[in-house]
């Protein structure tokens, strides 16, 4: 029904127009990445961190880990563990909003296995994207490591075949919002010291 009343909108050309280069960029780097780099090790590599982010899994153990050897920050790193796959709940929701197939390359078949044939955002990237942001606001020393770990993830998704570039660019995006608003994950904020009242004189 919903896409019967889609196909019934008027259709603006000139959006159709705008959008077109851009489905050809999207497709171009996709395919560039289908086709460079695709080592045996290199391959195994991306395929086991397609396997690690399903739900957010690395995540969420990396974040229960540090919750078990940080008493201080414990509540801050159990918040941290169900935020991926808080994510990826809000990333299903974009997902049936929109509709969008996975990319289909018949010379170049997907070299992964995904439950759901929807693309638009990339889970894998919404999910990593918001877990690392939230890992980083509790350790910002962290940040190199886990921003790396999920810029490869991100990568790993059209060099797999399971995404256009697309997908991934703006599920980093509503991964950044959902990872910078999950509230609870910040540095409690000191209270001013106090300072006792001179004492009177007699």
């Amino acid at each position: 029904m919903r896409r019967r009343i889609l196909n019934r909108l008027p259709r603006v050309a000139w959006a159709a127009a705008a959008g077109r280069p851009l489905a050809k960029l999207d497709l171009g780097v996709l395919r560039f990445l289908r086709t460079h780099g695709h080592q045996a090790p290199v391959e195994t590599a991306m395929r086991g961190l397609g396997w690690a982010g399903e739900w957010g899994a690395i995540w969420s153990a990396s974040a229960l880990a540090a919750a078990a050897g940080d008493p201080r920050r414990r509540p801050r790193w159990l918040a941290a563990t169900v935020l991926p796959p808080v994510a990826i709940v809000a990333n299903y929701g974009f997902k049936r909003a929109i509709n969008r197939e996975r990319p289909v390359i018949e010379e170049l078949p997907a070299l992964g296995y995904a439950a759901s044939s929807l693309s638009f955002p990339s889970a894998h990237a919404t999910s990593s994207v918001a877990a690392a942001t939230a890992i980083a606001r509790i350790s910002p020393a962290s940040r190199p490591v886990v921003y790396t770990l999920a810029a490869l993830v991100c990568v790993g998704r059209p060099y797999l075949g399971m995404h256009y570039p697309s997908d991934v660019l703006v599920g980093v995006a509503l991964g950044r919002i959902i990872g910078r608003l999950a509230p609870g994950l910040d540095e409690p904020a000191e209270s001013p010291p106090t300072t006792a009242p001179p004492p009177t004189q007699r």
